[in-house]
């Protein structure tokens, strides 16, 4: 059987800024207004023959759009990137959350911002594709925890009305 959540009418959605290195018109810093459509597919199990309960879906994925709100989107594994005071290749993403004020360039173009105002995600990009991916493994892994039924978890993340990217994640 199947669930779905519908993200603007549940009310998961995040406002968040981010770039696309090397993209003409992405390239940018720019804004989104998101929200996050949820599927999962499983069998009715429990008490209740629930496939997953609704109240933990909506919980987790809310935990994540709260996260990402209001904040710079930063994929860190972006080879166009370049980190001041950060070596990709062996330095964790939590030294970056620790620094007061982050210093990287984009193609030249220099940037130093507070921390606290960035999301440092372990991605290469942060398009819709890359972030549906982050959002259905993050949330996989988290009803795991509490499901054994589940066959896959399905994350759309919607840049707009009309424009979306779906990752499927098969557990």
């Amino acid at each position: 059987m199947k669930i779905l959540v519908n993200g603007i009418q549940s009310n998961l959605r995040f406002s968040s800024a981010h770039v696309i290195p090397g993209h003409e018109s992405c390239g940018y810093i720019h804004g989104h207004s998101y929200f996050v459509d949820v599927e999962i597919e499983g069998e009715r199990a429990g008490d209740f023959e629930f496939v997953v309960d609704f109240k933990d879906v909506k919980a987790f994925t809310k935990a994540i759009c709260d996260e990402l709100d209001h904040r710079l989107l930063i994929p860190v594994y972006n080879d166009l990137i370049e980190f001041k005071d950060f070596d990709k290749k062996k330095d964790s993403i939590f030294n970056l959350k620790k620094q007061h004020t982050v210093h990287f360039k984009i193609d030249g173009k220099g940037y130093s911002l507070p921390g606290v105002d960035c999301v440092f995600l372990p991605l290469p990009y942060t398009s819709a594709e890359e972030l549906s991916k982050f959002f259905a493994e993050t949330l996989a892994k988290k009803l795991s925890e509490t499901y054994d039924n589940l066959e896959y978890v399905a994350v759309c993340v919607n840049e707009g009305i009309g424009q979306g990217a779906e990752f499927r994640k098969d557990l």
